[in-house]
């Protein structure tokens, strides 16, 4: 379906599309005629230049998209990264000189992202009076229960709350999240407190 002129109805209307050769032969969906229009032209295909943060690195990459395709803070895309394809979270957008939350491909000068497929999660971990930081590697998808037992850097701990990178902290066992969405979680040692 497109929105176009109907030359009967000289209004703006819905046509379906019968046939597409190098004219689109279309009938509109309210008189019933059907007519010819020029086909409309393909969006061109941008190359965007993004910034792809990976923790500690962060390499020039590329985005491909359409001219008029909108892009947003938050939103999942893929990356190029030489040969690499990776899933990444756009964190800004500058269109020209400024920061923006959203624009169209066509304004974007660089897209900065954030690698979502691979993510060192952080734990902090109280035992008695010490809390010991502890640092895990997980799949962006992979999920995170509060009141479940994991292993960070080997050792057993128990999830009591979860800080998200973009909301609240979570407390309720039995709610999760997943691993590019943490910025901290907090737990304790699972078992009897060991001394340090």
């Amino acid at each position: 379906m497109i929105t176009i002129v109907c030359p009967a109805c000289k209004e703006e209307c819905e046509h379906q599309v019968l046939r597409e050769a190098a004219e689109l032969v279309v009938q509109c969906s309210e008189c019933g005629r059907v007519h010819r229009v020029p086909k409309p032209p393909e969006p061109r295909i941008l190359t965007v230049k993004a910034i792809v943060s990976r923790e500690t690195e962060s390499e020039v990459c590329s985005v491909e998209m359409l001219e008029d395709e909108v892009v947003t803070l938050g939103d999942h895309i893929v990356a190029e990264c030489g040969d690499e394809a990776i899933g990444v979270e756009v964190t800004g957008i500058e269109a020209g000189e400024k920061r923006v939350r959203r624009a169209e491909a066509a304004e974007v000068t660089t897209l900065w992202t954030r690698g979502i497929e691979q993510v060192v999660v952080r734990a902090s971990v109280h035992s008695g009076r010490t809390t010991i930081p502890l640092y895990q590697t997980a799949e962006g998808e992979d999920e995170f229960v509060v009141g479940e037992t994991y292993t960070f850097g080997g050792r057993r701990i128990r999830i009591s709350h979860i800080k998200l990178r973009d909301g609240p902290v979570i407390r309720k066992e039995g709610w999760k999240t997943v691993a590019r969405r943490i910025k901290r979680i907090y737990g304790y040692l699972e078992g009897r407190p060991r001394r340090w």
